[in-house]
């Protein structure tokens, strides 16, 4: 039966403006697209967690139990792909466009960008050549060991149940190597001899000064303490130690000798991916290096102008040798580097309020780097817990203080914090309406770009106390867009990268542990200064177009204010705040 609408209903009905009425089924429409996102999301999130549930505690998750690590099998990587496929065709079906506005237009690029990027970079088969002194196994559960929740008797328990895991983790990881030598997937020689140094030194720590021991240095249980250091000795150490000899007596004689991916099988298409998984951009190696080249030229004519002006000379070289031998713009111990970069964190984060409408709330502490890492480390940005259990962290190098210049320390402090890498992602994990999917999924092109974005921001914010800082900061951008490909696949011996390295006044140690770090990150080098062009370019378009009405606060604001997202959703965030704000 058919009911008649009454006559009130009409009424009411033809009372509402026709915009509004026609309006109301693309709203229905774009609610079910979100609900839809949302739901895609929610499962992404919800896998994710339980097959990698230390990496999601890495990136700031807040998970319900803390006694997975990561099943490393092939098997187990095998059926991830084929989530990672079903999810990508149903987002696939999905306009993403139709959800501008919304918070959902961010999940799904964001959940897209990952599916489509993992999926990319599949050719390079790097579960079969993990082997690295940057970013290894060894590296992630020193990280590990110190956020480790511990103090009741349940997280204890849970505590020892997940590195109870770690010594099957590292017999799948050996197993897992040689599959990759005999297909013919190998780390450079060099990388792998790097490791086992870290190794030897890590075994030859006792178990209580160990980084591992960590949890039971933050717990007052004294039968933990002494089930923890059981566990190190008697499991954990042995399964490190047969995976160190593997490593000496075996896969160092197979390791590949050249530096670049592409001795590897389809190592090409491995670096194209790579690059893209990096970027979020899809670009021929050598565009890139060819945009740096142009980048490198442009900063270099701006460091011969300060030079001059502070210096006398535009000579860039000789003045970096002058700043390199005057000892009081280097360091006295480590306890002068933790307080110089102490100060210049705290100067940054007081700065703040002035050049940004949100400054977020979590705190950042600077730590040092465990000392079996010290003499290959970088410094590097670790997010707060999304809960607010623990704060930020930002890990600072420590060794050879004396030959660390204050001018690369300050420049390394902002891009690390304030108005780098803690401001950004700080502020993403407090944006209203974000979907925990968004702290999974990496751009590093948006968050290196930023950081390096944020150099110069600093410098415009009067927070460098040294004119060599502003000439340093000059030299070295760009160059790893020119330097990582190529490495990688235009046939750069190490040799000739050492060198191109030390143009920038590097000595040759620094150069080669630079060479080191490309060599088992792919692409990973570009992301910074092919993020910070985009940054840099779409700051000088809104000012040159919006003219007076140009406020830095307001940009800054546009460009942060959707979270960490791709260059391409940037680019069109970007447009659509200005042309807002013409209107």
């Amino acid at each position: 039966m058919t009911l008649r609408p009454s006559a009130a209903a009409l009424l009411l009905l033809l009372a509402v403006p026709a915009w509004a009425r026609a309006l109301a089924p693309a709203a229905r429409a774009a609610d079910s697209l979100a609900a839809r996102v949302t739901a895609l999301a929610d499962e992404y999130v919800r896998e994710f967690v339980a097959r990698f549930p230390e990496e999601a505690e890495g990136n700031g998750m807040t998970i319900a139990r803390h006694d997975g690590l990561t099943d490393n099998s092939l098997a187990a990587r095998r059926e991830w792909e084929a989530r990672q496929d079903a999810w990508a065709a149903e987002l696939a079906r999905i306009d993403g466009g139709a959800l501008w506005g919304r918070p959902e237009w961010v999940t799904h690029g964001m959940l897209r960008e990952q599916l489509e990027a993992a999926r990319g970079r599949r050719v390079c088969r790097r579960e079969l050549w993990p082997v690295s002194h940057m970013n290894g196994w060894h590296a992630n559960l020193a990280e590990l060991a110190g956020t480790q929740p511990v103090g009741t008797p349940e997280l204890r328990a849970q505590a020892l149940a997940r590195w109870r895991r770690v010594p099957r983790f590292l017999d799948t990881e050996v197993a897992n190597l040689r599959e990759g030598v005999r297909l013919g997937y190998t780390t450079p020689r060099r990388n792998v001899e790097l490791v086992i140094g870290q190794l030897d030194a890590l075994l030859a720590t006792p178990a209580e000064e160990s980084p591992f021991f960590d949890p039971a240095r933050r717990d007052s249980a004294p039968e933990f303490r002494a089930a923890w250091r059981a566990l190190l000795e008697r499991e954990v150490a042995p399964a490190v130690r047969r995976y160190r000899d593997y490593l000496r007596d075996e896969y160092r004689g197979a390791a590949r000798e050249a530096v670049g991916v592409s001795a590897n099988r389809d190592g090409a298409a491995c670096y194209r991916a790579s690059f893209r998984g990096f970027t979020t951009l899809d670009r021929a190696p050598e565009e890139t290096a060819a945009l740096g080249r142009a980048r490198v030229e442009r900063n270099l004519a701006e460091a011969r102008e300060v030079a001059r002006a502070a210096y006398g000379t535009d000579d860039v070289l000789a003045v970096l040798d002058r700043i390199r031998a005057d000892s009081a713009r280097r360091f006295r111990g480590r306890d002068d580097l933790m307080a110089f970069a102490q100060g210049a964190v705290e100067r940054a984060a007081a700065a703040a309020p002035g050049w940004f409408r949100t400054v977020p709330r979590a705190r950042v502490e600077i730590v040092p780097h465990p000392a079996f890492l010290e003499r290959s480390a970088s410094d590097q940005y670790a997010p707060a817990a999304e809960d607010g259990s623990r704060p930020a962290t930002y890990r600072i190098n420590l060794y050879e203080p004396e030959r660390k210049s204050r001018a690369n320390a300050e420049i390394t402090a902002f891009h690390e914090t304030y108005p780098g890498h803690h401001l950004q992602i700080s502020a993403a994990q407090e944006l209203p309406g974000a979907h925990d999917v968004t702290g999974l999924v990496s751009s590093g092109a948006f968050v290196e770009g930023w950081a390096r974005y944020a150099e110069a921001l600093a410098e415009e914010m009067g927070l460098y106390t040294d004119p060599a800082a502003r000439v340093t900061r000059r030299i070295w951008p760009a160059r790893g867009m020119v330097v990582d490909p190529g490495i990688h696949v235009m046939g750069w011996t190490r040799e000739q990268a050492v060198r191109y390295l030390m143009e920038t006044g590097r000595g040759r140690e620094s150069a080669e542990t630079m060479v080191d770090r490309i060599a088992v990150l792919p692409g990973q080098l570009t992301a910074y200064d092919t993020g910070g062009l985009e940054f840099f370019a779409l700051r000088e378009r809104a000012e040159r177009e919006l003219g007076p009405a140009f406020d830095v606060r307001d940009f800054h604001d546009a460009v942060l204010g959707h979270g960490t997202i791709t260059l391409p959703m940037l680019r069109e965030a970007v447009d659509r705040w200005i042309a807002s704000k013409k209107r």
